[in-house]
């Protein structure tokens, strides 16, 4: 399939692929740069990373995953990318809950916690 210029359904699409894209490796080269680390559970970071997009949300690469696969998804028109997209969101989601987070806590302690009330897991916090 070829994308239509025209269409605003895959311009939109197109964009938020690009912006997922940008944000992945966004925040590959914070873990890096901050964390000391990689994405690799063999070389995580080794500090808590807080910079970057990490300010405004603590999942970033899974929302830079998301918007990805969501305009790929409009790109291609694709219902069956969107039930992807879901089915990869329950579980990046439970991942997060269910391990990534107490990880973190054990890993980091009162600094993760204080990360957690200040920094929302997936939409951004209004500043108060």
């Amino acid at each position: 399939m070829r994308a239509d210029p025209r269409d605003a359904l895959q311009v939109a699409g197109l964009i938020c692929a690009i912006a997922g894209a940008v944000a992945l490796l966004a925040c590959i080269i914070e873990f890096a740069r901050s964390g000391r680390g990689t994405l690799s559970p063999i070389d995580p970071p080794r500090d808590l990373v807080v910079r970057g997009l990490y300010r405004y949300v603590r999942n970033p690469m899974y929302v830079g995953l998301s918007l990805t696969l969501l305009g790929e998804a409009a790109i291609g028109r694709s219902l069956a990318l969107v039930a992807y997209w879901i089915a990869v969101f329950v579980a990046a989601n439970l991942f997060v809950i269910l391990y990534e987070e107490p990880n973190l806590r054990r890993r980091f302690g009162a600094s993760f916690d204080d990360y957690m009330k200040r920094v929302g897991r997936w939409i951004p916090r209004l500043p108060s």
